[in-house]
């Protein structure tokens, strides 16, 4: 039998921090993944370079059934502190957009980094090791790691939610979760592309590639970024993060011209070039195959000056306020997040420990808390796990 006094299932982001810090607290720390690799969503996230934390994180960026429950950690170890540790730890950063920080050079770094401070704290790490047949004591946790049968005071999941699954992803925190009678609020895929049927995709295949600024909304949240077409469907940033705000059904507006009045502009270019059609005139403001589709809802063959009021209207509306309705997400594989997972009102909003099940924390992604995209993410990873890390 093997004794530690942490054991934390998962060495992604959550997971290698909270080990750090309870290692520095001179308790015997053992961290079990299952993959080949440690950080492996770190590496490959930010197209490489890590989108490792945002300027302007704040606890209104985060979704939860509890919406206060990330104030706590996030207040306690914030942005600047994780900024101060990459600083320290000589690894450059940039700011790209919206508050949004990378590393300068390769994610990779930051992988080095917390296993450097892994090793350096004390903690051991195995690799291609699973946990199964976890058992409560009056101790703590009894399990088999692979083989080996472990005994531990502290037991942390931080084994993240579903999305990704080529990479991994399972629902094993949330099947733990479920043992011990803890609440999972029902997940689903977040930061996702939205996908359409007919007859809005025959509208939506031939701008397949082409990508614009909009601003997205549905009642709930409004976001100006980078919208893409897709073959399927709709992608890009502000699409991303509308997905976490969109439920089956619910329609979506998307305003192709954000802080301009398409209306104001029709009416002056049609008093003076009212001879032109009105794709060629929308082409001035927009890319031409998207001006080709806005323009298809006037009247055929009419020229600008041709247009009633009504058309123009209807013209504008297309572009300020144009409603799609999606039939569903491209799903888990391409999820950048998992939405809902262990109810917060399960767990104490300063330590992550379940509130019935002295001993046992959740953290990370498998914690019913979702951030916007640009970082979001990672610094709820780095001070869920920082907040555990202090008391496992």
């Amino acid at each position: 039998m093997e004794h530690y006094d942490v054991v934390i299932i998962g060495a992604g982001a959550a997971g290698m921090f909270c080990a750090v810090e309870a290692g520095r607290r001179g308790r015997r720390v053992l961290v079990l993944e299952h993959n080949k690799a440690p950080g492996e969503k770190i590496r490959i996230s930010g197209g490489g370079r890590c989108n490792f934390t945002n300027l302007h994180c704040d606890p209104a960026a985060f979704l939860s059934q509890n919406p206060k429950f990330v104030i706590s950690a996030l207040s306690r170890y914030s942005q600047w502190d994780f900024i101060d540790r990459m600083s320290r730890s000589g690894i450059a950063w940039h700011e790209k957009t919206l508050g949004q920080l990378f590393c300068d050079g390769s994610a990779k770094q930051i992988v080095a980094m917390l296993t450097a401070d892994m090793a350096d704290a004390g903690v051991e790490l195995r690799l291609q090791t699973s946990l199964s047949d976890l058992q409560k004591t009056s101790a703590g946790f009894e399990f088999l790691a692979g083989q080996s049968r472990v005994r531990t005071t502290s037991l942390v999941v931080a084994s993240g939610g579903k999305s990704i699954p080529k990479m991994g992803a399972s629902g094993l925190g949330y099947d733990l979760a479920r043992q011990f009678g803890i609440e999972i609020i029902e997940t689903r895929p977040g930061l996702v592309p939205l996908t359409f049927a007919e007859p809005e995709l025959t509208t939506l295949k031939p701008l397949a590639g082409l990508s614009v600024t909009a601003a997205v909304s549905n009642g709930l949240a409004r976001f100006e970024e980078g919208l893409l077409f897709t073959h399927r469907g709709l992608s890009g940033p502000s699409i991303l993060q509308i997905s976490s705000y969109w439920h089956t059904g619910d329609p979506v507006l998307i305003d192709l011209l954000p802080g301009e009045d398409a209306l104001a502009f029709l009416k002056s270019k049609k008093s003076g070039q009212g001879a032109q059609s009105p794709g060629r005139v929308l082409a001035e403001k927009l890319p031409k195959r998207l001006a080709a589709m806005v323009a298809e809802s006037a009247p055929a063959g009419k020229t600008l000056a041709n247009l009633t009021d009504k058309d123009l209207q209807g013209l504008a509306d297309r572009i300020n306020r144009w409603p799609v309705k999606p039939v569903g997400t491209e799903g888990y594989r391409t999820a950048e997040v998992t939405l809902g997972g262990v109810s917060t009102e399960a767990l104490h909003s300063k330590t992550l420990e379940a509130r019935a099940v002295p001993g046992l924390y959740f953290v990370g992604e498998v914690v019913d808390v979702t951030g916007w995209l640009g970082g979001y993410n990672f610094q709820w990873a780095w001070s869920s796990g920082w907040a555990a890390g202090q008391v496992a």
